[in-house]
């Protein structure tokens, strides 16, 4: 071998003691060495002694530059001498002890590890071999072997494995070499094939001898064996060894002999050793058996139950859970079928589509078999909340889904289909041909004539409720008999009008939706005919009369911060009667009186069974009961809630519903969309996460098994018992109830006596998405603690995790003047349940999982009838409503018209509004600017579950229809086509993705069906007919909510941003592209509070590209083609920090989206190009330097890290270091308001 040299380094002194003992060494490397065995003894020795008591002599051998480490391995290499080795080695253990990290690295990069290898294989061969030896090799190996990342693979192709583990089986008894042995043996187990190859030798039995029985001597040892253990029973193969061999029962013998005896907890380590060893070999089936049939969940929840006093612990608890968890075996949901438990029937089913595929599956497909050995769902489960929160299931990496055809992510100007095909949809849009000859444009000419004259007419295209004799006989509910729906409470039968809608319903019973009695202390027709001030919306007084032309200017730069504000003091004002009694509990003066059949203190009860107090469930027939009928001509007090809501009325919501259709023909009515809601003016904080508070709740998830005893199981509502969905019972249980418009609640089981486990129902014609819940609960005890969990959630994380309530409304407080929904519940957590559907079902080659939701609460009021839901309902019939009341508010100045898009699947109207400004007069100049103003094209709740996007259309619609100067101008300046609810079906029949064809609608664009998708497939053809007519829309914008990310942003298109996100090569014109897409959320960042832009993301993805914003942004050449999402939860920047989000905040955003676009009007003005170019290169400004930058302005991760409590939200063992978590990863602990802070790019989630 070549000697090294021996080199100094500047500073040291060249006749330092240790380096000239060193470049003695150094000269008698080779022959000499072996010839002059005493000198080399003696200069070994005297190096050592050196280094041992100089700390200087260290770093001088270490030191940069030096190659003294290098002599001392050529040395050791060359040596034969016994002694001489030991020397060295202890030379090495003094070097690598101290600053160990560095001197370790340099110790392996110059070979070291092979070095001891060699030597350790050379000695193994003496017998015996030197026990000294191999006590310092062993301990050298011990500590190198961490930091070198070939160390497995060297110690297997040297031949170390087997030298070590024989050294073992010779010195059992002889602690003092077995130490050094066991921690090599735990570096080597860290490799897999090692590992296999360690188990094939006996090792695995060998660590049992060791380990057990329980005995406090030489506990480091014990330690050190337990670790290796863990180590080796990671493999599979060596897990099924150790089943085989009865080791389970060990281990927990071990575990419970350890607990009962550490009772000072100075041995965790070794305790939380042994959960290691039982979780890795719990990750078989074999292994979940066994721990099943010795008892070890009985024995974890003992041992963990008597920790959790003490926090020290938390490990061992947390550990003990994860095993758990895992080993409770999984169950099928309590259900027949997990398809929806309501069935349509599609005009024909796509052989190729997931109905098609939903119906072959065979029977019994939703059992449940654990046939897996891994029982790892990881790679499932870390969905990414993206635009379509459950289609991403093949995505690798992140970046994976970004489009990188530059052919697909240049925008084609082709509409794609014949303009002779497309002429039908000219009716939809007069006001590009309308000429207004013969209209009269005097100021004094009336409202009314303005409406008859421009506005679709109702009996031609009817958007609420048509009369009866526009009802086609197969849409009249056909209700039975009297006798047979007797309903008693309040919520209302449907049953064909058979009086036109205008006429107030008749009084022949109470028990019926359409001849519900109500009369109200002040003449009707003031709110219901009059649209006066106290009607019009939001923002419609803000700034007094219109203004002149010039002080448009003026109010747009002083009022865009404080438009929402001033707005709500315009509306405050006419509530302040309402909201003013939550501090004073009086109610209002304005009453209306409901005839209602039954009187339960005070409460109206609709139904026999689901009322309040002593009431029960729906009266469908006689075998559900009767009672309830003496009390009809009871009259009930109610705050008339259309004095403090303009657009809201009960009377004409009851029309309202009449007309809407439905798949189970619902036929009541929610208290809640009744009487409406008024938002509530005290603040709603997200909720702080209490320590401990999800594994609480799994404990006593478990409890069900150890104890089944004190589990009640006994169903009180099912609704795949259609005859009688509510169970009578003695009074002892909830009363629940989901049978009207929205609602969706499938089955709920008494688990306790106050635990309730909820199923939702999946979407119609679909065996999955559940999310939305809307539910009623009644007979309830006052002060009582009641838990609910939802237990088939599908998603791997959710906002219930960082701070986000659910929503109850109580009937009790409506009554006393308190209309409104309450965040609520306490103890909210969400986690991985033992429910799960098979890999069929669950379309992937694992059985998946569900989730649980679950939350505590108490309730305030005797008799009390609640409801509860995911976020704030808003039913078609309300938006009918809702349009209904927004046409009286407009003024001679508005130009409105309503029209029926189409029919859906199941009969309900689709509208399509079109709002923009009269023309001053019919000369043609008004006319010109008339016919040519822009078009913006607005949609919303595509996803019926996203009920937040109905709220903020609904502050558009209110702010376009009001009398500020901000509204007038923005009619002014530009044409509004607005289909306000893209998926009725799926709204009412309380699905949460999908439509009646059990498919996601915002999947359908580049090909919709015009028979299953017809809502989508029309308004396509709208945009069509405005592409080959030259007028496309500036602006296309789709509502939607995100369950998954807070704050408000947008999702828009761009080449350059997706190029920047990809690897793809592009020249510098396949980048040019106008930077006028940022323009609108970077307006909308700096007026709304909610908005956030970091959160906006720009990059086009394939498994988007069906979704209507990159649809419009590619085929109808949009370039402002958007999705705006708004957060179900609440947000974490900007002025509602820490706060949930609610109607207010919602519906301010809909009217500052309106301001916005009337800033992006002066900033597209047509003769000032330059500008535009300057102010929107100025918007983007750093921006685009951030994103070009960043890797991640492209994150398919969650907007929060898995939240740890130190256990992980989901149930298996591999998820224990959760998703990726970025630079949070290190703050995940227990305060969930620093979890969601978002780094500036991440966005991509979803339409």
């Amino acid at each position: 071998m070549n000697k090294p040299k021996m080199a100094t380094e500047k500073g040291v002194p060249s006749n330092s003691r240790v380096l000239m003992l060193l470049g003695q060494l150094e000269r008698m490397n080779g022959e000499a060495m072996m010839r002059d065995v005493e000198t080399a003894r003696q200069v070994t020795a005297k190096i050592f002694h050196l280094i041992q008591t100089q700390e200087k002599s260290g770093k001088e051998v270490m030191s940069k530059g030096s190659s003294g480490m290098e002599v001392i391995l050529a040395s050791l290499e060359n040596t034969r001498d016994v002694q001489t080795t030991l020397n060295i080695l202890y030379i090495l253990s003094e070097l690598l002890t101290v600053g160990r990290g560095r001197r370790v690295g340099v110790f392996v990069s110059k070979g070291g590890t092979g070095i001891l290898f060699q030597i350790l294989i050379s000695a193994s061969k003496d017998l015996p071999p030197s026990e000294e030896l191999m006590l310092q090799l062993h301990s050298l190996l011990a500590k190198v072997g961490p930091k070198d990342r070939k160390f497995g693979v060297k110690a297997r192709l040297s031949g170390a494995l087997n030298a070590t583990v024989n050294l073992t089986k010779q010195n059992l008894q002889n602690t003092k070499l077995l130490l050094p042995c066991l921690q090599v043996l735990r570096v080597y187990s860290t490799n897999s094939v090692n590992a296999v190859s360690l188990g094939k030798n006996g090792v695995v039995e060998l660590m049992f001898k060791i380990v057990a029985p329980y005995s406090k001597k030489n506990t480091t040892l014990l330690k050190v064996a337990l670790d290796a253990l863990g180590a080796l029973l990671k493999s599979k193969t060596n897990a099924r060894r150790a089943v085989d061999g009865g080791h389970v029962h060990v281990l927990l013998a071990l575990y419970q002999d350890w607990h009962h005896n550490d009772s000072r907890h100075r041995h965790m380590l070794i305790r939380k050793g042994l959960l290691v060893c039982l979780r890795n070999i719990t990750n078989i089936k074999l292994g979940r058996k066994a721990f099943i049939d010795t008892d070890g969940m009985r024995i974890l929840y003992n041992s963990s139950t008597e920790c959790l006093p003490v926090r020290t612990l938390d490990p061992l608890v947390n550990t003990s859970s994860l095993i758990m968890r895992k080993c409770f075996p999984k169950n099928r949901l309590p259900l027949p079928t997990i398809k929806s438990a309501f069935h349509y029937q599609l005009p024909h089913v796509p052989a190729a589509g997931p109905v098609a595929q939903l119906y072959s599956q065979p029977p019994g497909v939703d059992d449940v078999v654990d046939e897996s050995d891994d029982n790892e769902e990881t790679d499932a489960d870390t969905e990414n909340d993206t635009e379509n929160e459950e289609d991403d299931k093949d995505q690798g990496t992140a970046n994976d889904d970004i489009e990188t055809d530059l052919n697909k992510l240049h925008p084609k100007n082709n509409p794609g289909r014949p303009f002779e095909e497309l002429r039908v949809y000219e009716r939809f849009f007069l006001e590009l041909s309308e000429d207004f000859q013969g209209y009269n444009f005097e100021p004094s000419k009336s409202a009314s004539t303005t409406s008859s004259s421009f506005s679709s007419t109702r009996s031609t295209r009817p958007i609420i409720v048509p009369t009866a004799q526009a009802l086609s006989p197969k849409h009249v509910p056909i209700m039975s008999c009297q006798e047979d729906c007797n309903l008693t409470k309040g919520e209302h039968t449907l049953q064909s009008p058979a009086v036109p809608t205008t006429a107030p319903p008749a009084p022949l019973t109470p028990l019926e939706l359409d001849t519900i009695l109500l009369t109200k202390d002040q003449d009707r027709k003031e709110e219901a005919h009059s649209p006066c001030t106290a009607t019009h919306t939001a923002l419609s007084s803000l700034s007094g009369p219109a203004s002149p032309p010039q002080m448009i200017e003026q109010d747009l730069a002083h009022l865009l911060e404080c438009v929402s504000l001033a707005a709500e003091d315009s509306l405050n004002k006419g509530e302040e009667a309402g909201r003013g009694v939550k501090q004073e509990g009086s109610p209002v003066n304005a009453t209306r009186h409901i005839h209602s059949p039954l009187l339960l203190g005070g409460i109206a009860t609709r139904r026999v069974g689901g009322g309040g107090g002593g009431g029960g469930g729906s009266n469908w027939g006689s075998d559900c009961g009767s009672e309830g009928a003496e009390d009809e001509g009871a009259v009930l007090e109610v705050p008339d809630t259309a004095l403090l809501l303009p657009l809201h009325d009960p009377d004409l919501y009851v029309e309202m519903v009449k007309g809407t259709r439905s798949v189970p023909q619902y036929a009541e009515v929610a208290y809640p969309d009744y009487f409406g809601h008024i938002a509530p003016t005290f603040r709603e904080p997200l909720q702080e996460r209490v320590y401990g508070v999800q594994r609480s709740k799994i404990f006593q998830d478990i409890e069900r098994l150890i104890h089944p005893n004190d589990i009640v199981d006994k169903v009180v509502y099912d609704l795949d018992i259609p005859s009688c969905p509510v169970i009578e019972d003695n009074g002892e249980s909830l009363k629940f109830n989901s049978q009207f418009e929205s609602g969706n609640l499938r089955k709920a089981v008494q688990i306790r006596k106050y635990e309730y486990d909820l199923v939702l129902n999946s979407d119609i014609n679909s065996n999955h998405y559940h999310q939305w819940f809307y539910f009623e609960v009644s007979g309830m005890r006052v002060g009582t603690n009641y838990r609910f969990n939802i237990i088939n959630s599908e998603k791997s994380n959710s906002q219930f995790n960082y701070g986000m309530q659910v929503l109850m409304y109580s009937v009790q407080e409506a009554i006393s003047g308190r209309p409104r929904w309450v965040r609520t519940g306490t103890d909210i957590c969400y986690y991985k349940n033992h429910f799960a559907r098979s890999s069929i079902a669950a379309g992937g080659q694992k059985g998946k999982s569900y989730y649980t939701m679950t939350f505590s609460t108490s309730f305030s009021h005797k008799d009390d009838v609640c409801y509860f839901a995911y976020h704030y309902p808003y039913t078609y019939s309300t938006l009918k409503m809702h349009l209904s009341k927004l046409e009286a508010l407009r003024t001679p100045q508005i130009y409105l018209r309503q029209d029926v898009l189409c029919q859906t699947l199941g009969g309900n109207s689709c509208p399509l509004l079109t709002i923009t400004a009269m023309p001053e007069s019919n000369s043609n100049d008004y006319i010109c600017q008339f016919r040519n103003r822009p078009l913006i094209f607005l949609s919303a709740r595509v996803h019926p579950g996203e009920t937040n996007a109905s709220w903020v259309m609904k502050g558009t619609l209110e702010f376009l229809m009001g009398t500020s100067p901000l509204a007038a101008s923005l009619r002014d300046a530009y044409i509004f086509k607005i289909v306000p609810m893209l998926n009725p079906d799926g709204v009412v029949n309380g699905n949460h993705r999908c439509s009646l064809s059990g498919e996601d609608l915002n999947r359908q664009w580049q090909n919709p069906n015009p028979e299953l998708h017809p809502t989508i497939y029309h308004t396509k053809s709208l945009l069509q007919y405005l592409a080959h007519i030259q007028r496309a829309p500036l602006v296309f914008c789709d509502y939607h909510g995100h369950s998954r990310k807070k704050n408000v942003f947008m999702y828009g298109c761009s080449v350059k941003e997706t190029v920047w996100q990809s690897n793809i090569s592009a020249t510098s014109s396949d980048l040019h592209e106008d930077l006028g897409y940022r323009a609108l959320p970077k307006i909308l960042s700096q007026i709304a509070p909610a908005f956030s832009m970091t959160s906006c993301s720009f990059v086009v993805e394939r498994s988007k590209e069906s979704t209507a914003r990159v649809v419009v942004w590619r085929e109808i050449g949009v370039q402002r083609s958007y999705t705006m999402e708004s957060t179900l939860c609440g947000c974490d920047q900007g002025k509602y920090k820490g706060l949930q989000i609610g109607t207010r905040e919602l519906e301010e955003m809909g009217a500052q989206f309106c301001v916005a676009l009337l800033r992006l009007k002066r900033l597209t003005g047509i003769r000032n190009h330059q500008h535009l170019l300057d102010l929107e290169s100025d918007i983007i400004g750093t921006q685009t330097k951030v994103v070009s930058s960043s890797p991640t302005t492209y994150v398919m991760e969650e907007d929060e890290p898995s939240f740890l409590e130190a256990i992980d939200y989901s149930a298996e063992s591999n998820d224990e270091d959760g998703e990726p978590e970025k630079e949070h990863g290190g703050e995940v602990q227990e305060n969930p308001n620093h979890l969601d802070q978002l780094s500036d790019c991440e966005t991509n989630h979803r339409d």
